[in-house]
């Protein structure tokens, strides 16, 4: 686990409640060099001590080494070369959720992938094969919009998203987005003010669908509607696919809004540094 001994590392720990700054902040570095590893000896040590200060002290040390652990992972991810969307969505969800296993998030994604595979057919029209998926994701597994808790931190979440089946638009456009692909429809992402929708757009034919709204088809008309009606000056990447790093970027925000709204001001400064990781490339 280290280069320390048990008796090093429980003489470290004790020395979280010494009342001397310099001590305690000479203490904190230590453990916080030795890594993500030392959190389940500090959850121990956590459960077996019977001093509130050790255990405040311990609290904010295993956070600190979560959240390293969470932007090495996401200086990771961003620099690799095709940013999978699902492992992205992940690394955020483990900012609430720490010990979230991406296996379980890949085998419910891959569930719902399969009750989708068994109704699909390849030889639809784009129109009734987006029929399909919509009566699956909405009708059949019963995912839908969470307007009653828009602004929870859980609908960034995917895991709890799964769980609950209520959703933002980024984050049910995700689920969309991932199970399309599998099922090798060329469906992407589109970031637009206010909305997250996605676009079918292959050679022969481009249409939009809002997963916020059961599947909504629409046209590129409706987009020009929807920005005048904002008075929004139409942007070219307002009609076109976005990558997979402006949809992880944009759940940050969604997060980073959601936790503002809460009035979790470390929280809001813990998902800013994570969003200039992203940016920062």
């Amino acid at each position: 686990m280290s280069e320390l001994t048990t008796a090093q590392l429980d003489a470290l720990v004790s020395l979280l409640d010494d009342p001397d700054y310099e001590v305690k902040s000479h203490v904190r570095d230590k453990i916080i060099s030795l890594g993500a590893e030392i959190i389940p000896f500090l959850e121990e040590k956590w459960e077996a001590s019977f001093n509130p200060e050790v255990q405040k002290e311990i609290e904010e040390l295993v956070h600190d080494l979560q959240f390293s652990l969470v932007k090495s992972r996401l200086e990771e991810w961003r620099d690799t070369e095709d940013r999978d969307l699902l492992t992205g969505l992940w690394i955020i969800n483990t900012y609430q959720y720490p010990d979230l296993d991406f296996a379980k998030l890949n085998a419910e994604m891959h569930q719902i992938y399969f009750e989708m595979w068994t109704s699909f057919k390849n030889d639809l029209q784009p129109y009734d094969q987006i029929r399909i998926i919509n009566n699956v994701l909405f009708n059949t597994l019963r995912f839908s919009a969470n307007t009653k808790n828009f602004h929870s931190p859980g609908n960034s979440m995917l895991s709890t998203v799964l769980d609950t089946k209520r959703g933002n638009p980024i984050s049910l456009c995700a689920i969309y987005l991932l199970v399309a692909k599998k099922l090798g429809l060329p469906i992407y992402g589109v970031n637009l003010p206010n909305l997250f929708v996605l676009t079918y757009k292959s050679a022969d034919i481009t249409f939009y669908i809002n997963a916020f709204n059961k599947g909504l088809i629409f046209s590129r008309q409706d987009i020009f509607n929807y920005l005048e009606h904002l008075k929004i000056e139409p942007m070219d990447y307002f009609f076109e696919p976005c990558a997979h790093l402006d949809i992880v970027l944009r759940a940050l925000r969604n997060l980073g809004n959601a936790f503002e709204k809460l009035g979790e001001a470390n929280k809001v400064e813990e998902i800013r540094e994570m969003i200039a990781i992203l940016e920062n490339q």
